[in-house]
Parts: C-alpha cells; structure tokens; sequence
C-alpha cells in the first residue's frame, strides 16, 4: 500500500474516533454533565495537544503564546463542540478553531508593532531548534518539501509570507492536508487555496533565491482568473 493510501486510512480511523467522542461530549452536555464531559474531552486533547502545538508554533514562535492559542482553541472546541458538523473531519473543525485564532494574535501582535519570533534559544519545550525540527506524528509531504538542514531558513521565510498564503503552506505542505481540507478549515474554495499556494511558493522561492527547495511546482494557473 502506498504511503498516502496509508495516510488517509490513518486519517479516516482517527476521524470516526474523533467523531465518536464529540458525539459523546455534545450528548454529555445535553445531559448538563460538564464533569463528565470534560473528562471525555480530555482524550481529544491528548490526541490533538501535539499538533495543535506544532501547527501554532508555526504562527507565534513564542511558547507562552503558543500555550495559550492551544488552550483557547480547545476551549472553544469544547464549548461549541454541539455545532460541530459530522460532515467536517473534527480535526479540521478544531484546526480551523485554531488557525482563526493564531490569526487573531498575528493581527493583534501586529497592531502592537510587537516581534513575533522571539530571540532566545530555549524554552518550556526544550531548545528552540528541537521543536521546529519535531516530526509529525504521520507521514507528511514535509520531507519532499524542505531540506532538514535549512528548515530554520525555510521558517524565516514562510513568517514573511502573507497571513493566508502562510497559513495554506503549513497546513498542505508542513501538515499534509489535502487542498479540499485545506479550504474547508479557512472557510476558502479550493481555487483560492491553490492560488494562495502558487503565489506562496513563488515568494518562497524568490526569498531564498533557490528552485530547488521545491521538487514539485504547482500546476500554475492564470493569477487574474482568480481574486485571493
């Protein structure tokens, strides 16, 4: 079985398991059992907590702030889990949670004139170097993407991306999802999130003056057929 084929069943397993427990948490809640429920809710944590951290990491780079969109978007999941649709993987109903709120800090920080990427080595996760460079927990198409020795250099230059084009190069590059996901957790067409990824990966290229950190190009479309 291919890598990928391999990786969607894994997908698909984690989804019905996923879909599962909300289904548990939501009628949990009906129930007014809120300590019950949070604990149910708990394995959703700990199935997600890694991801969402290396996913908001890619935003914020500062660990207190990346603690604390984590915990804000698990809240809220938790909080409107009953609208959550079983059509919509749950995991890309939370990391849409998560992205629009690393997002919301992004703006803030900005408003501020604040530096996002702090300078220190080290941190409550262990030194800086070691979380960038932390594997996903499933097969992504990250090692086709990026070189392990100039991944520093990549991140530098995906924070210098516009919100959106970052935000569609870590979820289908860094994260794997596919372009279809990626649309429904930024609420995009898929048109647009290609676009995004096209113009991403050209300003990509551009600032680190190489073609060879991609080996597969984006099947290039006219830019002014469609608005981002």
């Amino acid at each position: 079985m291919a890598a990928t084929d391999i990786a969607s069943a894994g997908r698909q397993e984690r989804a019905v398991v996923d879909s599962r427990i909300a289904d548990e948490v939501s009628a949990l809640l009906a129930r007014g059992d809120r300590i019950a429920a949070g604990e149910r809710f708990a394995e959703v944590i700990e199935r997600h907590h890694r991801r969402a951290t290396r996913i908001a990491y890619y935003y914020l780079r500062d660990p207190a702030e990346v603690d604390e969109a984590v915990q804000d978007a698990f809240l809220k999941a938790f909080l409107n889990i009953g609208s959550f649709r079983e059509r919509m993987y749950f995991e890309l109903w939370l990391t849409r949670i998560l992205v629009n709120g690393c997002l919301d800090r992004v703006k803030s920080h900005a408003r501020r004139n604040r530096w996002i990427v702090p300078a220190g080595g080290s941190d409550a996760y262990g030194p800086r170097e070691e979380l960038e460079r932390r594997p996903a927990l499933d097969p992504t198409p990250e090692a086709t993407l990026l070189h392990a020795e100039r991944r520093a250099e990549l991140l530098a230059a995906v924070d210098r991306l516009p919100n959106r084009q970052r935000a569609v190069v870590v979820l289908s590059q860094f994260e794997g999802h596919a372009t279809r996901e990626v649309a429904a957790m930024l609420e995009l067409t898929e048109a647009t999130v290609r676009v995004h990824l096209f113009r991403a990966i050209r300003s990509l290229r551009r600032i680190l003056g190489t073609e060879h950190w991609f080996k597969e190009k984006p099947s290039p479309r006219k830019e002014e057929a469609i608005k981002a």
